[in-house]
């Protein structure tokens, strides 16, 4: 098995090799979530990862972004090796490589769509004027510009995912990871979001990884791959159609 993707031309933006994450239970024996996994994801591409729930995929994207460290093994962001950087480091190199989306959207309630896709911008130091150019520009993007000035509980659940995905492109990462982004939304906005993930993924040179559980979004990705045991097999969800 090979979950590399060597075929396609984009320059890697994740290399991972061997990883392995290890939690103590409760019992306090090990729990070994992660079991050297190994993949190379590129730009323009987007892989997708199922399997079980309890499986790991959630920990495997945290270790990918830099939000977790591995117990083992190897991992290169843009080129640039994880292992042995301090926590300033690693913060840095996170914050301008990394976007991320999660099932819920997590955006600050009292602030407006635009203000809450400027916040990663003016956090690194952005001006204002700036960092709202930018921001107008992502949610035009995202099908957003007649909401910008709009708070998220006047935004639809659709709407709310769409400003959050966004925000995570505001500091224009080369890493976008997702996990479950769709899983609160309904089939319309769910299908909406899919074809918005592939549009970036192509037009914006993304490398992203979209753990779910949604077949439609996995037969949409380049590769979709499945976490059994610790390790990625690949997934034959392509294969229904």
């Amino acid at each position: 098995m090979n979950s590399d993707g060597g075929a396609l031309a984009g320059d890697p933006v994740i290399e991972a090799e061997g990883l392995v994450k290890e939690f103590q239970g409760g019992d306090g024996g090990i729990i070994r979530v992660l079991d050297g996994v190994s993949m190379t994801v590129r730009r323009g591409e987007m892989v997708a990862i199922v399997g079980s729930s309890g499986a790991g995929k959630s920990t495997l994207l945290h270790v990918l972004g830099a939000l977790e460290r591995p117990s083992a093994g190897r991992i290169r962001l843009t080129g640039q090796a994880v292992e042995g950087m301090g926590e300033e480091q690693l913060d840095a190199l996170r914050n301008r490589t990394v976007g991320f989306v999660f099932q819920f959207h997590h955006l600050l309630r009292e602030f407006s769509a635009v203000e809450n896709v400027m916040m990663p911008l003016r956090v690194a130091g952005e001006t204002v004027p700036r960092a709202r150019e930018r921001a107008m520009a992502l949610l035009e993007r995202v099908g957003l510009s007649s909401r910008v000035h709009h708070r998220p509980s006047a935004l639809s659940g659709g709407e709310q995912q769409r400003t959050a995905v966004a925000r995570a492109l505001a500091a224009h990462p080369a890493v976008l990871l997702a996990d479950e982004p769709s899983g609160n939304l309904d089939r319309y906005n769910a299908e909406a979001l899919h074809d918005l993930f592939a549009e970036l993924a192509r037009d914006q040179q993304l490398g992203l990884v979209v753990v779910t559980h949604n077949q439609s979004l996995a037969a949409r990705a380049d590769r979709a791959l499945s976490l059994e045991g610790g390790q990625l097999v690949v997934s034959d969800v392509h294969e229904g159609g």
